[in-house]
């Protein structure tokens, strides 16, 4: 069987009614919690018991949350009423006006002008502030100093990796030029001994046919002797 409808009455019992807010309270907050997860809302949520103990859950937190519905409150009251907006409109010029007036006089003041007035304190609250603007800067001038040297140092090995790299081309292409060199030498020694190896042949082929035609003409003048006999 299902369950009864539940009629929504004050309990009259104390016991019960604490039980059931309690319950009741846990998983308020639990949907409220689901509710900002799933749906990336901003949800607050404030609960008082009947002995005053307070409980609260915000997604951000309480106060934030107070404020922005207290603003929205506003701007839509100002919406719907144009006197009301003019007037909140101009309490923001004035407020703005008051900021950048206190500015500008802190601004003359840490540079050193419009002093008179000041009490010691003040004076020294001046002179922490400069120091304190001080200390930031050097930190960040050396903050950009090391991270230029860090830079300048990465530059500077890689261009010395880069000599190194050109440094061993040069040698390895002055390594083949010279074999290059020797080869070269002695193919210009191979052909120059060729060389005269052949011209010796020929010296000696054409010496040997000079011999065998000086011992070759003899016997021809005697034939021809013969035949004029």
């Amino acid at each position: 069987m299902g369950r009864g409808k539940i009629v929504i009455q004050r309990i009259d019992d104390s016991t019960s009614r604490q039980v059931t807010f309690s319950k009741r309270r846990k998983g308020l907050i639990k949907k409220a919690k689901e509710l900002a997860i799933l749906c990336d809302a901003e949800v607050g949520l404030i609960i008082f018991s009947n002995t005053d103990k307070l409980y609260d859950f915000a997604s951000s937190s309480v106060k934030s949350t107070i404020e922005r519905f207290n603003k929205t409150k506003m701007e839509q009251q100002q919406l719907l009423n144009p006197a009301s907006e003019v007037k909140f409109w101009q309490r923001e010029a004035t407020t703005l006006r008051q900021e950048l007036q206190s500015l500008q006089e802190t601004h003359r003041q840490l540079t050193g002008q419009q002093l008179n007035g000041l009490s010691v304190k003040e004076l020294h609250n001046i002179e922490s502030q400069l120091e304190m603007s001080l200390r930031g800067i050097r930190i960040k001038k050396e903050q950009i100093l090391t991270n230029e040297i860090k830079e300048l140092t990465r530059k500077r090995n890689l261009v010395h990796h880069e000599n190194l790299e050109l440094s061993r081309k040069v040698q390895r292409i002055h390594h083949e030029n010279v074999e290059l060199h020797k080869k070269a030498y002695a193919v210009s020694i191979r052909n120059e001994l060729g060389n005269r190896d052949t011209e010796d042949t020929a010296d000696e082929s054409h010496a040997q046919v000079q011999v065998r035609l000086q011992l070759s003409l003899p016997e021809q003048s005697h034939y021809e002797t013969s035949s004029n006999s």
